[in-house]
């Protein structure tokens, strides 16, 4: 409680030199510096949830001043601060309201927004990655998928690291068992390597990091489809298309692939267990 108090009384007498007096204008400079010093005397005291909001404070004073950099980089400093105090609530199985989640989802989509303002979405779009991937971490998937969604709009010019993010968004719906949303992840993942990949003259096949993605991207689709089991009626032609190639009628001797497609097929198990060091 001493240290919770003397915590208010600094930062009363810091917002207090920010009021507007007759004739004085405050110096907004000083007071986000002494918020930022404030901020790191308390993360060091494991203080977490007051340094977020010291830096809250120092983000309004970077805005004032029309310092977009130092506000994202602040309002970045208090969302990972209110997460990390969230994590330590969770840790202690403390009762809650999720109410420090709540501050660093809007601290981080605030974050986002003035670096997009910045015209960075390199920057952005690393925000929204590192909040899908503490969602996912505390075990909300569901929520994780739209900041895996954003990034990997905002990844437009950097192909293969928007197809990673849709990997992982695809990979939060798998655990959400939507089946059906990772299927089509997959499918459109598959789509852009072939519109965007680099390929080899004359092929269509992509090459590289982008053959890896439509590998990994193949299997999945075709352990979903075997999974949902879509009547016939109801398989969209590019569906229909990977179901052939791993059918028994197109079956080769040679191929791993096959025997594990056939060994679904079968519901035989057993061998789908010896097999499956094979398909990775």
């Amino acid at each position: 409680m001493a240290a919770e108090g003397d915590f208010l009384a600094r930062y009363r007498a810091v917002s207090n030199k920010l009021k507007k007096r007759f004739l004085r204008k405050p110096n907004v400079a000083e007071a986000s510096e002494q918020f930022g010093q404030l901020a790191k005397e308390l993360k060091q005291q494991d203080c977490l949830q007051y340094a977020a909001f010291c830096n809250l404070a120092m983000a309004r004073c970077e805005q004032t001043l029309f310092n977009a950099p130092g506000e994202a980089l602040a309002l970045t400093d208090a969302a990972r601060l209110f997460l990390s105090s969230e994590k330590e609530n969770r840790a202690l199985q403390a009762p809650g309201f999720d109410e420090h989640l709540q501050a660093a989802l809007n601290c981080y989509s605030f974050a986002t927004k003035v670096y997009i303002e910045m015209n960075q979405p390199v920057m952005a779009a690393s925000l929204c990655l590192e909040l899908g991937n503490a969602l996912k971490e505390i075990n909300r998937p569901g929520e994780a998928i739209v900041h895996y969604q954003r990034a990997a709009e905002l990844q437009t010019q950097t192909p293969i690291e928007a197809l990673l993010s849709m990997g992982e968004m695809a990979t939060c719906k798998i655990l959400t068992r939507d089946y059906d949303g990772a299927l089509s992840v997959f499918t459109e993942m598959q789509l852009i390597c072939q519109e965007k990949g680099l390929q080899l003259p004359g092929s269509i096949t992509p090459v590289g990091a982008f053959l890896d993605i439509v590998a990994k991207c193949e299997i999945s689709r075709v352990l979903l489809l075997m999974l949902l089991e879509p009547p016939p009626q109801k398989l969209l032609p590019e569906h229909a298309q990977t179901l052939e190639r791993y059918a028994w009628e197109s079956f080769d001797p040679h191929s791993q692939c096959k025997f594990t497609s056939m060994a679904c097929q079968e519901k035989d198990t057993e061998s789908l267990k010896s097999l499956q060091t094979e398909l990775w």
